[in-house]
């Protein structure tokens, strides 16, 4: 090798010993990601320096790790498992951002589609002429669906010449936190309906004595997040008919059917809570719940376009050509609405009921084996969402909470919580079956939960604690 003429004569040996000691230190030794993670990697600021694709990977791959398995999370309603077609289509579609309408017409049509066939399966009166929309989940469709009560209320408010400041939104206190959101967010009287006695859902007669001139709507839960009951639809419309009798209010319902509304209409479509019912305005569902889809789509569909205000859709010109937009997202990709599609013409009708009839069946049995255990009583037995949950019959020397945390030790993430207002002093534990949960796997939880009861019983001395601060029994 020729020497350096810049070199010291008398260093230059040196130099080339290191030079030979790095190339091969960084080529062959089998240095885990090699020289690059030899020194902590900063975690809240932008490195200085980047590092190769693999060496990113494999730190956050490993990072990752820490996380619970999705397929074993018993609490989450959101899909976790798709096919391979579905993974390739996404895969194809993440980067198309789904609002640029005029640029990806086809990916516009497709969300288009979607809605037409959700009025259609939802009894819509003109399916064809539905409208509706893609949203990131429920939350989002549930802020559109009470803003354009809200818009739909004001407006007649005006035309009588009354007062527009006190809007009020009338729902059960086991509906989800987004609706709370909604309230506080748009300054909305969040008039809530506690849970009596032993009731899961709300009371239809104690939500219609609620309403006054000022409600904007009343929502109904189909698929309680807590239990995974349907509230009854029919008589929450029975009941605000006999008011709009006695005092003249018409007020609409919203069905919030963030899980149910992908559910009953396969297992259950004799059951009549949506479109067939007229005052049900709207309806939201996600998509990535039984819709089966990963996580990041929801669908809110209105029952005639008159239901949703012509002030809520905007027209954008700047995209390439004057869209119409009524979501509140504006950018996201494209991908979650092709693979909502996907499912929709691969399923079809029997195909969404085998999916979610398997897992109500393993729902139905795993129920079942959870009651004979002895210590555990059902609230709900997955007949009507693929939900399970129960409660102690009496207090041992642990809780339920304590339950939850021994069940991590093979993975198994199973939520304890307690019941919404006026029933916080019934603690539950509760188990979603998704598409994937099967037969085997409840009957390795079972074993897994009669051997924690079997440690609880060996050890006399431990008292009745809940993991967190401020619970007690």
């Amino acid at each position: 090798m020729t020497p350096d003429p810049a070199v010291d004569p008398a260093i230059a040996p040196a130099i080339e010993h290191d030079k030979r000691k790095h190339h091969w230190t960084g080529a062959v030794r089998p240095m885990y990601a090699r020289h690059w993670l030899l020194g902590p990697t900063p975690r809240h600021a932008v490195p200085e320096e980047g590092m190769p694709p693999a060496t990113a990977y494999h730190l956050i791959h490993d990072e990752l790790i820490m996380d619970g398995s999705s397929r074993f999370n018993l609490a989450t309603f959101c899909s976790t498992w798709m096919e391979p077609e579905a993974h390739k289509l996404m895969a194809e579609s993440f980067d198309k951002n789904m609002i640029d309408k005029d640029e990806y017409p086809q990916t516009a049509e497709l969300e288009m589609r979607c809605v037409h066939m959700l009025a259609d399966l939802w009894h819509a009166p003109r399916p064809e002429d539905a409208i509706g929309c893609s949203t990131i989940g429920s939350s989002e469709a549930c802020m559109l669906g009470g803003l354009a009560l809200k818009w739909r209320w004001r407006e007649r408010m005006r035309q009588e010449g009354k007062p527009v400041d006190r809007p009020n939104l009338v729902m059960g206190t086991n509906t989800q936190v987004c609706w709370h959101k909604f309230c506080r967010y748009w300054d909305v009287e969040q008039r809530d309906v506690p849970l009596e006695g032993d009731e899961c859902v709300t009371n239809p007669e104690r939500a219609a004595a609620a309403c006054d001139e000022n409600t904007i709507g009343v929502v109904g839960v189909l698929g309680s997040t807590f239990t995974g009951h349907y509230e009854d639809i029919v008589a929450f419309s029975d009941a605000l008919d006999r008011l709009q009798e006695r005092t003249g209010l018409d007020i609409p319902i919203h069905v919030d059917g963030a899980s149910g509304a992908f559910v009953a209409p396969f297992l259950q479509p004799d059951l009549v809570w949506d479109f067939r019912l007229p005052r049900v305005k709207s309806i939201n569902t996600s998509g990535h719940k039984y819709g089966l889809v990963y996580p990041g789509v929801g669908w809110v569909v209105w029952r005639e376009q008159s239901d949703l205000h012509p002030d809520l859709i905007f027209n954008v010109d700047y995209l390439g050509g004057t869209m119409p937009t009524m979501a509140i997202n504006f950018s996201r990709p494209a991908s979650q609405i092709v693979a909502q599609y996907y499912n929709l013409i691969r399923l079809g009708k029997s195909g969404y009921h085998a999916v979610h009839e398997a897992c109500q069946d393993v729902a139905i049995e795993l129920a079942r084996k959870i009651e004979s255990i002895g210590p555990f009583e059902l609230l709900s037995d997955g007949r009507d969402l693929p939900v399970l949950s129960w409660t102690l019959k009496e207090q041992p020397n642990w809780s339920l909470y304590d339950l939850s945390d021994r069940l991590r030790d093979r993975g198994w993430q199973v939520p304890t919580y307690r019941m919404p207002a006026n029933r916080q002093d019934v603690i539950v534990q509760r188990v979603v079956v998704r598409n994937g949960f099967t037969h085997d796997l409840a009957g390795m939880l079972v074993r897994d939960i009669r051997r924690h009861l079997d440690w609880f019983a060996t050890q006399p001395g431990l008292k009745p604690t809940l993991i967190g601060a401020g619970f007690h029994h």
